[in-house]
């Protein structure tokens, strides 16, 4: 899986990047067995690879949950109650930033911007944005996400 990603892709100009992704987006991280095989495939060094990983915080080197939640920590957020919520998911989910429920459901995890402003706060759950989120919304939200619906009312 790790070597067909980079196979795949190591002819191109500049792959790092797009092996990172295509790594994490078939796994859900970069397991440190992979950046052997990515530095040898690109002919740079872990440490290079390493490197690369740590400074972009979308990179993950662990598992996380089958739902990964991203609070938006942007001034425009905070404004709109942020701070509130954050607090709030942090509490009903029993985990802080960085962390994955017991039950491997959720990790949580901040974000700087979701381009959303003109709707904060809001949340990114996966790949999906929800904006105007309060506590209660939050709370509906969990309850069905842990029934696979990713849809607020």
């Amino acid at each position: 899986m790790i070597r067909g990603a980079v196979d795949s892709l190591k002819h191109k100009p500049g792959p790092l990047l797009p092996i990172l992704h295509a790594v994490q987006n078939r796994v859900g991280y970069i397991p440190e067995g992979a950046v052997a095989i990515i530095a040898e495939a690109l002919q740079q060094t872990r440490a290079e690879v390493h490197g690369v990983i740590s400074f972009y915080h979308h990179f993950r080197t662990h598992p996380v949950g089958s739902k990964v939640i991203h609070v938006c920590r942007a001034e425009a957020c905070q404004a709109m109650g942020g701070r509130a919520l954050e607090d709030h998911i942090k509490a009903r989910l029993g985990v802080d930033y960085h962390g994955t429920t017991a039950d491997n459901e959720f990790t949580l995890e901040p974000v700087y911007c979701l381009g959303n402003c003109a709707c904060a706060p809001s949340i990114r759950v996966n790949d999906d944005i929800h904006g105007r989120i309060t506590p209660q919304k939050f709370d509906r939200l969990a309850d069905r996400l842990t029934t696979s619906t990713l849809e607020i009312r």
